[in-house]
């Protein structure tokens, strides 16, 4: 197994660098040929969503969602803490906050904190949230 950056990631994704996203699709096809899967750590998945969600790209929550639920959904992926992202996915389309807040959360109260304080009114009422008045 082999991590993958979160550039790796957005070339694969956004194809928005022809030469680089033919290098990612070499190593991909190369990948799936010999069994070989890659890591993808709940970092990369954060820097990801950001970018999407900032310029040049400006993909909304559904948009972003919908990336990651791909991503999860890929054979060759192996997403680190796959059960909480899916939680975090969960809470992301029916929240208001971003999908890395709730995944900071579900990662809390994983690690057996009894919740996360925060001053983000957007987690208000959110599972394993506290809100800081």
């Amino acid at each position: 197994m082999r991590g993958l950056d979160t550039n790796i990631l957005l070339r694969y994704l956004t194809a928005d660098d022809p030469a680089q996203t033919e290098r990612v699709g070499t190593l991909f096809a190369e990948a799936e040929q010999t069994g070989e899967r890659f890591f993808i750590s709940v970092i990369a998945l954060c820097e990801l969503s950001w970018t999407l969600r900032g310029q040049p790209y400006r993909l909304d929550r559904g948009a972003i969602v919908a990336v990651l639920d791909r991503i999860l959904d890929t054979s060759l992926l192996e997403v680190q803490d796959r059960d909480l992202v899916r939680r975090a996915l969960a809470d992301s389309r029916q929240g208001r906050a971003d999908f890395a807040d709730y995944l900071l959360g579900w990662q809390s109260l994983g690690a057996g904190c009894a919740d996360t304080v925060t001053f983000d009114r957007k987690l208000d009422g959110a599972t394993g949230f506290s809100l800081l008045t």
